[in-house]
């Protein structure tokens, strides 16, 4: 016997690929039916509004789905759930978080997907060590982190920390010059 979502994926295939966009993931959660759709070159709101009213009307002459199923389509965001292996090989060059099953050493892993197969996902940990091969068996949640680049908005002055007030806007180190201390208040009046 097939799932909700085996049935569900039959009747949006032909709809995504009249679109012109891939199935990223078809959900059954709680009543709510949720297919996220995708191009690679990113997907519009009309795109998105089309295909939901089709697989709405394929659904409706279907006659298989409950009246009180709710259908969601959406794009799976910028920080998208993985859940397949084919997930997992298109996040690779992608940052990301995991977190794996009860029992399994350093639960939580943060980093770059190096590799994937069917079974496996290699990443590489941001301290540059050797990375960790995981059984994608062994995990229970993983998503994609997208990493916001940090710009000023145009006509305002960068703000720089009162640790760094020198002047120069780059971070210092310890083999760089210390500022001189302020002098003391009382010293100054004292000498005026």
């Amino acid at each position: 016997m097939s799932t909700t979502a085996d049935r569900l994926a039959r009747l949006v295939t032909p709809v995504a690929d009249d679109l012109g966009v891939t199935v990223y993931d078809i959900e059954d959660s709680s009543g709510t039916l949720r297919v996220l759709l995708d191009r690679p070159d990113g997907i519009d709101v009309d795109t998105l509004a089309d295909a939901s009213r089709r697989i709405s009307r394929a659904m409706d002459e279907d006659g298989s789905f409950a009246s009180a199923a709710v259908l969601e389509v959406s794009s799976p965001g910028l920080e998208r759930k993985l859940r397949t292996a084919a997930h997992f090989l298109g996040a690779v060059g992608e940052q990301v978080k995991i977190k794996l099953a009860p029992g399994v050493a350093d639960r939580r892993i943060d980093g770059v997907v190096a590799a994937a197969d069917d079974r496996t996902v290699t990443v590489a940990t941001p301290d540059g060590g050797p990375g960790r091969t995981l059984l994608l068996a062994d995990i229970t949640s993983a998503h994609t982190v997208y990493v916001w680049e940090t710009t000023p908005k145009p006509g305002t002055k960068r703000t720089v920390p009162a640790s760094n007030r020198s002047g120069d806007a780059r971070p210092r180190s310890d083999s760089d010059p210390q500022p001189a201390e302020p002098a003391d208040p009382a010293e100054t009046e004292a000498t005026a």
